[in-house]
């Protein structure tokens, strides 16, 4: 895992040089943090901040659909920025892949078009007239219409970065314990400039964003961080854009947990968890078969598919999968975590679904026939599965499907990774069949595949393996029955495959 600062690195050097020779003071230059995990915002500018070597303090940083923004001055600063390359960290000393790109720019909107003294004064004046001393509550509705500020000659548009960065600026000085903001009828059609609130107002717990021109939900993850106990969105096109009124409170409540009314609508209250209260939970149980003919079936099958899988040519188990098989990767995602970024050889084929919201990667990331699913397992880290860890659970079956899912542990045995132990759980939706094929006989047939990969737990770390697991070699081999023995041959002569 890395991180790689982007661009054509020679020209925008050359650029910075030419700045610095012709004398011109204040050069700005845009940072682009391109990046579908949105990390927590002060962690990621204090990380960078302390791997480069020029200090610097970031200007009108904000949170985009795909990443984060911000700008510097002076072109040592932004050459500093280039050097930070594979220096980024989480707090167990892994590294991060968080590409930047560092461009020449203007001065960014908050700077070029500050507000003047006299308008922030006349300003500052009417967002106190605006507000609730007894409820702690600022009602900036249709501010752009006001009479005190229109009968001066000044336009305060939120959508701007400027306004809305003076209108913060008021606020954190002025009304620093702030409970409600009012921002509805404004015209918002993004909220790039209110990225800011939770630096300047984290003490909100009722935002009124109802009657803009709001049309994305991923807008909200520019203000993810607030813990809103009310939100109103009614009257933006947004709210259009969910088949129903679950599907709608399920998206919100997930960007803002603590939420208890939407819309005017009281919602459910919120599960939570008590971490203080000391509690047993109750030892898990073992695996489920249902009989013993199921189990014998199912122990076979994934006996065979993880002895190849580990131990022999991983395109062997093409034979494995229906020819029209679906096979797909998922890996969990906390963005006010960064420590997701151990699992970075995972990434590219990931399929979070509940937070993969553009709908082309959902069909680009799963993976469709036998050939394609064996060539994204080929790439995927060299492992070693701890057999004794398995749990099965085998939860659906009719004459022509088995569903079953395991669970356990494996350790990455190549690579940068290499030793990492990851825990797991696999969805197997198979025929049960039997046939031949490329060598193998088989009692299932792979119709789906979705495989759940996180990094375990210290328990977990602490227990796997217990039981050694034995390894192809030849000093080795004696420790495999003759049934595995046949497997491993079997692959190691299997005709050549193409994927």
């Amino acid at each position: 895992m890395h991180m790689t600062v982007w661009g054509n690195r020679k020209p925008l050097e050359r650029e910075m040089q030419e700045n610095t020779q012709d004398g011109t003071p204040g050069s700005w230059f845009r940072v682009t943090i391109t990046s579908r995990i949105k990390y927590d915002r002060t962690w990621l500018i204090n990380s960078i901040q302390r791997h480069c070597s020029v200090p610097f303090t970031p200007v009108d940083f904000h949170f985009m659909h795909d990443g984060a923004q911000f700008f510097v001055q002076e072109a040592s600063t932004a050459s500093a920025l280039m050097e930070v390359s594979n220096k980024i960290c989480d707090e167990e000393s892994r590294k991060v892949c968080i590409p930047v790109f560092v461009s020449p720019s203007a001065a960014p909107y908050s700077v070029r078009d500050k507000l003047k003294p006299e308008e922030m004064e006349l300003l500052k004046l009417t967002l106190s007239k605006r507000f609730d001393v007894s409820q702690q509550a600022l009602d900036l509705r249709r501010l752009c219409d006001d009479p005190d500020l229109l009968g001066h000659d000044i336009d305060i548009i939120l959508n701007r970065r400027n306004c809305m960065a003076a209108t913060l600026q008021i606020i954190k000085k002025n009304f620093p314990e702030l409970l409600s903001l009012n921002l509805s009828s404004n015209k918002l059609y993004q909220l790039d400039g209110l990225s800011d609130i939770l630096q300047v107002a984290p003490t909100v717990k009722i935002l009124n964003l109802s009657k803009n021109k709001l049309k994305y939900l991923w807008e909200l993850r520019k203000i993810k961080g607030l813990k809103l106990e009310e939100l109103w969105l009614q009257g933006n096109p947004l709210c259009g854009t969910f088949p129903d009124q679950s599907t709608y409170v399920r998206a919100i409540r997930d960007r803002f947990p603590k939420l208890l009314r939407l819309d005017g609508q009281e919602l459910p209250s919120p599960v939570t968890v008590d971490v203080d209260t000391p509690c047993v939970l109750k030892p898990c149980k073992g695996s489920y078969f249902g009989s013993d003919e199921l189990k014998s079936l199912v122990l076979q099958f994934l006996q065979q598919f993880y002895l190849i899988h580990d131990y022999g040519d991983r395109r062997c188990l093409v034979a494995f999968y229906h020819e029209e098989a679906c096979f797909s990767l998922t890996i969990p995602f906390h963005p006010e975590d960064p420590a997701p970024s151990s699992l970075c050889e995972y990434f590219k084929d990931n399929r979070n679904m509940k937070k993969l919201t553009d709908p082309h990667l959902r069909v680009q990331l799963l993976k469709h026939t036998n050939r394609v699913i064996v060539h994204t397992l080929c790439v995927l880290p060299k492992t070693q599965h701890d057999l004794s860890s398995f749990v099965v659970d085998t939860w659906f079956q009719t004459e022509t499907m088995l569903c079953f899912s395991v669970s356990g542990v494996f350790k990455e045995v190549e690579g940068s990774s290499q030793g990492c132990v990851r825990a797991f759980t696999r969805t197997f939706i198979a025929n049960p069949a039997s046939y031949s094929r490329a060598h193998f006989s088989f009692n299932l047939c792979i119709m789906n595949d979705e495989l759940f990969v996180r990094d375990a737990s210290p328990s977990e770390t602490q227990s796997v393996f217990s039981i050694p697991v034995p390894t192809p070699t030849s000093s080795s081999m004696h420790t495999l029955s003759q049934e595995q023995q046949d497997i491993m041959q079997a692959s190691s002569t299997r005709p050549e495959v193409n994927l």
